[in-house]
C-alpha cells in the first residue's frame, strides 16, 4: 500500500556516504526532507545536491535535515561527491543513502515502473519529528526540484501546526493566513488573533501571520 499523508514512515538502516544510518535514530527529532535520484553522476541531480548543501543552513534554522538517496554504491557516491562540490562550488554537509539492494527505494515506493522499471523516479518526502509523512512530490526525470518550494512548505507545516491558520496560494513566510474554519466563537476569534481580521466571506477570513 503506499504511503499517504499521516502515516508514520517505515524505518531502515543503510549505507550512507557519512557511514550507517539508522534513519530514525539519525533523525532524531528534527523534521527530515528525503529526496531520492535516478543515478549518480547524472546533470539534473548533481545541481540539486548542490543546492541542497547551499540552502543547509536555512533548513538548520528551521530543525530541518536533508537526506538525499541513490541506487548506487558508496565508492560511486564518493567519486560524485567529488563531481558535485567541483562543480557547484559546495561542500557536501549531509548523507547521500546507497540504495544498490533498492530496499529503502521499495519501502518508499520510489520505483515507478512505467516510468522506469529499475531506477528511482525524483521522488521528496517531508518527514516530521514523529516520523510521519507530511508532504510528498514526484517529479519527472527532465524536471529539477524547485527548493524554494520545499523550505515555503516546511514553514507552512511548522506554522500550521501551532496556530489555527491555514495557508492561502502563493503564501510565503510573513503573509496573510486563513482562519480555519471551525472557529466561529467570536470571543475565542479574539483570543486567538489579537492582531484582527478581515472577513471576506464568511468561511474566508484573512489574518496577519501570528507569530510574526
Amino acid at each position: 500500500m503506499s504511503l499517504q499523508l499521516g502515516d508514520i514512515v517505515p524505518n531502515f538502516t543503510q549505507a550512507s556516504s557519512i557511514g550507517e544510518i539508522n534513519f530514525y535514530e539519525w533523525a532524531g527529532d528534527s523534521w527530515v526532507v528525503l529526496f531520492s535520484h535516478p543515478k549518480d553522476y547524472t546533470p539534473v541531480c548533481t545541481t540539486e545536491l548542490g543546492e541542497v548543501a547551499q540552502i543547509k543552513p536555512d533548513l538548520d534554522k528551521r530543525n530541518v535535515k536533508p537526506i538525499a538517496l541513490s541506487v548506487d554504491d558508496i565508492e560511486s557516491h564518493l567519486g560524485w561527491i567529488k563531481d558535485i562540490e567541483e562543480t557547484q562550488k559546495v561542500t557536501m554537509n549531509y548523507p547521500i543513502l546507497a540504495d544498490s539492494d533498492r530496499k529503502v527505494s521499495n519501502l518508499y515506493e520510489m520505483i515507478h515502473p512505467n516510468a522506469n522499471d529499475t531506477l528511482t523516479v525524483r521522488s521528496v518526502f517531508i518527514i516530521d519529528p514523529n516520523k510521519k509523512l507530511r508532504l510528498t512530490l514526484t517529479y519527472p526525470a527532465s524536471t529539477g526540484r524547485n527548493f524554494d518550494e520545499l523550505i515555503r512548505v516546511i514553514d507552512s507545516l511548522q506554522l500550521t501546526d501551532h496556530y489555527n491558520v491555514a495557508t492561502p496560494a502563493n503564501w510565503t513566510d510573513g503573509g496573510d493566513c486563513v482562519i480555519v474554519p471551525s472557529i466561529q466563537d467570536p470571543d475565542e476569534l479574539k483570543q486567538k488573533f489579537p492582531k484582527g481580521y478581515q472577513v471576506v466571506k464568511p468561511y474566508l477570513r484573512m489574518t496577519p501571520q501570528p507569530n510574526k
